[in-house]
């Protein structure tokens, strides 16, 4: 079988079977054309290749100059493909399987503490210029601390996934996946008083035009082309929040209020396979990053707080 051919098969069966995003398609598709390339200067076959031609590859692009990163993701997409190629028969064996990545610098994503937290719902009432605007903002943060969604799902959330008063949520994420997260009591409070504004505005107000429109489907309707509110709008919000808390916004994201959803519950002692499903992470190793922070907190705390570190 022609190397294209297996490779879009392969494509083909990690959008149909994996659910895979088209982003990730179009990278996968990127970086095995750039390796059965390769293997065709060389005389190679995906069909006989070995871990050595794999290293080998590798060895030659780190001396093109590319990144530990780009290396790490090159080996990864190979991964998948050598995997596939077992299991649909082509071939006996995987070569790419005991291979040791090059790794990437590890960058510990920044975490508010619980208190700081605090303070960024305590700062809700000072934002916003109407009722209407403070009970959504209320409702945008409680549910992004307690649910740990990404903004893209926050802010797309359809409005008939929280009726009824829920205690779970069903998030639909990256590539079409589907995940139930729970709902904390402030949390549906905050829901509570929002869905009674929005579903109580006036038809002729802003939020009333917008409720009865194209926008009806969204628990945070707003008047864009998506029909509900913008990723920059959400920024803007926790840039604000931030200020109002005292807080420096450059450290204050919604993403970083993802990661802090997930820090605190693996401070409380939450499993890490529960907090990989709670994230909609496809793989455990993205979520293991939150013990490294926890590692450093604790460094840190005995460093500075220790009595023999001041001796």
């Amino acid at each position: 079988m022609k190397a294209l051919t297996q490779i879009s098969t392969f494509l083909d069966a990690q959008a149909a079977e994996a659910g895979a995003a088209r982003n990730t398609l179009l990278a996968y598709g990127r970086d095995l054309r750039d390796f059965t390339e390769w293997l065709d200067r060389d005389g190679l076959t995906l069909d006989a290749i070995t871990r050595d031609d794999i290293t080998r590859y590798l060895s030659w692009c780190e001396a093109q100059g590319l990144a530990r990163s780009t290396r790490a993701r090159r080996l990864s997409s190979i991964r998948q493909l050598t995997r596939f190629a077992l299991e649909e028969g082509w071939r006996d064996d995987d070569p790419a399987l005991r291979i040791s990545g090059p790794g990437k610098t590890q960058r510990l994503p920044k975490v508010l503490t619980q208190a700081e937290v605090s303070q960024l719902l305590a700062a809700v009432p000072k934002t916003g210029r109407t009722d209407a605007d403070r009970a959504r903002n209320r409702c945008l943060i409680e549910l992004l601390y307690a649910t740990g969604m990404r903004v893209s799902e926050l802010v797309a959330l359809p409005v008939s996934a929280t009726r009824g008063d829920p205690q779970l949520l069903l998030i639909r994420g990256k590539g079409g996946r589907e995940r139930m997260v729970p709902l904390s009591d402030p949390a549906r409070e905050a829901l509570t008083a929002w869905l009674h504004i929005r579903d109580g505005a006036d038809s002729k107000s802003p939020l009333g035009r917008l409720v009865a429109g194209k926008s009806a489907r969204f628990l945070f309707p707003a008047n864009s082309k998506t029909g509900h509110m913008a990723r920059k709008s959400m920024n803007d919000l926790i840039r604000d929040l931030a200020i109002a808390a005292g807080i420096e916004p450059s450290r204050v994201t919604p993403h970083v209020i993802r990661h802090a959803f997930a820090t605190h519950l693996l401070e409380g002692g939450a499993d890490l396979r529960a907090i990989q499903t709670l994230l909609g992470h496809a793989d455990l190793s993205t979520t293991e990053i939150y013990t490294h922070v926890l590692d450093a907190r604790m460094r840190d705390l005995v460093l500075n707080h220790h009595p023999l570190a001041r001796v």
